[in-house]
């Protein structure tokens, strides 16, 4: 009985460790690109609604970029809806790999497709109680997407190779947590054309700030 104790109480000293192995976080905030324009939602299609869309100020997308080992399982299915004639969210960060669902919340048609050389697809014309088919985004890069009847609407989605990524708040702050030590590349994506990007080694319980200001 005593060398069963002591051999678990062993165990147990020895997996202390891994329990209070604190990982990093990385915090800060990006400069955001202008807000968009307000924008007249007029549809194709005689008869159907017109909506105005309010100003949006677009998100960016923070990750970090590095060597990270392939999913074990296959990413959560994402959702990206079509509400009051708007993509929701605007912009959506998911893992190579992830299927995207696109609902329809309104009560009128729309016809969500993408002309983007990564991922091409049309999924026709659906209304609010129809499900169209889901999309696997198998290949890391940006999909924008566009609704054929309501020509405001924009939508982009941002493929990436690493499990860590966020989206900014409103005004641009962001939080990564529970990242692995080694040396990365922590990048802001805003658009094609504004890509932020810092170089950091993380440690074990590091706790960093980093911003990203206006180019």
């Amino acid at each position: 009985m005593r060398d069963k104790f002591v051999k678990l109480l062993t165990a147990v000293i020895c997996a202390l460790p891994l329990f209070t192995h604190a990982q990093a976080t990385i915090d800060g905030n990006v400069t955001l690109l202008p807000t968009r324009a307000e924008s007249s939602g007029e549809s194709r299609y005689p008869g159907a609604p017109t909506i105005t869309t309010a100003p949006a100020q677009l998100p960016a997308v923070v990750f970090l970029e590095g060597q990270f080992p392939a999913a074990a399982t296959p990413p959560p299915t994402a959702r990206m809806v079509q509400t009051n004639a708007q993509f929701v969210p605007g912009i959506l960060p998911i893992r190579t790999g992830t299927t995207v669902e696109f609902p329809n919340d309104d009560d009128f048609y729309h016809n969500v497709f993408s002309y983007s050389k990564l991922k091409s697809f049309d999924l026709g014309r659906y209304k609010k109680d129809e499900k169209p088919p889901a999309i696997l985004f198998d290949k890391p890069g940006v999909v924008r997407l566009n609704c054929e009847i309501h020509q405001q609407m924009r939508g982009i989605i941002v493929v990436l190779d690493t499990p860590y990524f966020t989206t900014t708040s409103t005004n641009g702050t962001f939080h990564l947590e529970n990242l692995p030590a080694g040396k990365y590349v922590l990048k802001a994506w805003l658009d094609e054309k504004h890509v932020c990007e810092q170089p950091v080694e993380l440690h074990d319980g590091d706790k960093l700030h980093i911003d990203f200001p206006a180019k």
